[in-house]
């Protein structure tokens, strides 16, 4: 069975750190990852590239040929990927046991409206592989309620727009300073608790608006997040625990030596530890 994780989130979030912590935690743990560039824009990578879309098509020379901006550049050449999609699949070759992890541009409109992004993911299931995404999103978001309410809302757009399986991570966990109590909270949001915060920062014209935005989280009841600190390796392990989870990984497999084995998924109580 072939898997692959997809990974998104907004520009600066740290789509290509999780890439490059994943790659490090599959070396100490004898777990091959390939990564894949899927950012025409991209130029500098910390981690090993096995296939790049910029042998296929760059940002740059689209736009110094056609004259577009960046991101109306980025969405044709996703279109341009879309119409060569056996150019991805040459690339991926034909393994049995495969698992890639694709590093996503941070464009939101590719995993909203513009259905490119889909496309890709519907290719990839026809061709065997199990896909789950896995939307990132900067732990500095939970410092403003309006910044995590949007956070929330463009993971629940992708998740609703590309029907796959769905991790959500709260990145950059080591630069948080707040106590494990105050953190879990935003671990599964509460749509009332977002809406009395957002309400204390908002003009009474809003209170509407902020009470629709919070029912679409309660009524699809479906984002939640994982915390992920990259120098924690029990942290690592949890999120690629529920993320092997969610796309059946080593289910097929069976185990040849214990100590070669991934650790298990921890309960979150474990990982966060019981200070208040």
């Amino acid at each position: 069975m072939r898997h692959v994780q997809l990974v998104m989130g907004p520009a600066g979030c740290g789509k290509s750190t999780y890439c490059h912590t994943m790659h490090e935690h599959g070396l100490a743990t004898k777990r091959n990852f390939r990564i894949v560039n899927l950012d025409p824009a991209a130029e500098d990578f910390k981690y090993p590239v096995s296939i790049d879309v910029r042998d296929l098509i760059g940002l740059d020379d689209v736009m110094e040929e056609l004259d577009y901006g960046p991101n109306g550049g980025l969405v044709y050449a996703f279109e341009y990927l879309n119409e060569n999609l056996e150019w991805l699949n040459d690339q991926l070759g034909e393994g049995d046991d495969d698992y890639f992890i694709f590093d996503c541009p941070g464009q939101i409109e590719l995993y909203s409206h513009v259905p490119v992004m889909k496309s890709i993911v519907q290719a990839l299931q026809r061709w065997g592989f199990m896909v789950c995404g896995v939307y990132v999103l900067d732990s500095q978001f939970i410092a403003d309620a309006g910044k995590f309410m949007s956070g929330c809302l463009a993971c629940l757009s992708a998740m609703v727009q590309l029907e796959i399986p769905h991790v959500n991570v709260l990145t950059k966990m080591d630069l948080v300073r707040k106590k494990s109590s105050f953190m879990e909270r935003f671990y599964q949001p509460d749509p009332d608790e977002l809406v009395a915060e957002l309400n204390e920062e908002s003009n009474p014209s809003l209170y509407r608006l902020n009470a629709a935005m919070a029912s679409l989280l309660e009524d699809y009841s479906l984002v939640g997040f994982l915390p992920l600190n990259m120098y924690d390796s029990e942290s690592v392990t949890l999120v690629l625990s529920h993320i092997d989870h969610a796309i059946q990984y080593g289910e097929d497999v069976e185990p040849t030596d214990p100590d070669e084995q991934e650790a298990g998924a921890l309960p979150l109580d474990d990982l966060m530890g019981n200070d208040d």
